[in-house]
Formats: structure tokens, C-alpha cells, sequence
């Protein structure tokens, strides 16, 4: 059975006929056609499909669509503004912490939810933050060091 949820993506609205046990990371994907959200695990554990909701990074293999319904959600493609990346964009691209970009989005995601609420962080701050997201090409260094450098711009006014 399908039921009619209105869920609130990258600041759009959209109504939608949703099965109860539909994960939120297969209605972004599947049906509003959003695929920065990686299919990876599909258990939680390696972090490809994390999104924000309501600011906070989860992992939306584990989220039931229905349950996203009056929250907001951001997914990498809401986090661009008029074409202008946002700073730990930036800083990935400029480090060289994207290597194959499976599990870019996710850490990104969960960065920035880390500097709306920790402007300062330090790099052991970053490594806890990180700890739910899964590379398997880097040794998290340039990802770390990425981070670092995006809060610096952040916190000089040069991003959001």
C-alpha cells in the first residue's frame, strides 16, 4: 500500500505516493531522481547514503520515507548555491580528497553538519564526526585536511 507523504528536499517541495517500508534513500534516488545518495551498504554502516535531516547527517538506507515527512532534508545536490559550490566542496575538490567520489557526499554532508554546529574543529573532532562514513580509497588524510581548510573559509565569512 502506498501513501501520499510531502517531503521537503533541498528546499522544494515534493508530494509523492510512498510504500511504508520504502527507505528514504530509494525514494531520493528512485523517484525524485537525486543520486548523490550512493547505494552502498544499504545497513547504516559505511555512510555512502547519508543526507541531512533537519541539519543532522543520517544514513537515509535507514530512514523510512514516511518518517522524513515535515523535516528538512539536504542532499548533496542542495548544497551548491546558484552554481557556487559550497566551501568543503571547494576544499575537496582543492585537497585531492575525492578519489573514486563514491563516499564523497556523504563525508561532505556530514562535514558540514559538523561546522554549522563546531566552527573550530580540530582534527580529532573531524576523525570522530567521520567515523560513519567509509573510504575505501584514501587514508582519510586529504579528507580530514579538507574539512580543516573548508572551516577556515567558512569561518573567515567565505562560505556558508
Amino acid at each position: 500500500m502506498k501513501y501520499p507523504v510531502t517531503l521537503g528536499v533541498n528546499g522544494e517541495s515534493f508530494e509523492l505516493l510512498v510504500e511504508a517500508h520504502k527507505p528514504l534513500l530509494h525514494v531520493l534516488r528512485d523517484d525524485l531522481n537525486l543520486t548523490g545518495a550512493r547505494r552502498g551498504c544499504e545497513s547504516g554502516y559505511c555512510g555512502a547514503c547519508t543526507v541531512l535531516l533537519d541539519r543532522q547527517p543520517v544514513h537515509s538506507c535507514s530512514v523510512l520515507a514516511v518518517a522524513a515527512v515535515g523535516k528538512e532534508i539536504t542532499t548533496i545536490e542542495g548544497l551548491a548555491v546558484n552554481r557556487q559550490l559550497h566551501p568543503l566542496q571547494e576544499a575537496f575538490v582543492a585537497d585531492g580528497a575525492i578519489q573514486c567520489g563514491y563516499c564523497s557526499p556523504g563525508f561532505i554532508l556530514t562535514a558540514k553538519a559538523l561546522l554549522d554546529g563546531e566552527p573550530q574543529p580540530d582534527s580529532s573532532t573531524v576523525r570522530e564526526w567521520l567515523k560513519g562514513n567509509i573510504c575505501r580509497c584514501t587514508g582519510y588524510a586529504k579528507i580530514v585536511s579538507a574539512v580543516l581548510n573548508a572551516a577556515g573559509k567558512v569561518r573567515a565569512g567565505e562560505g556558508r
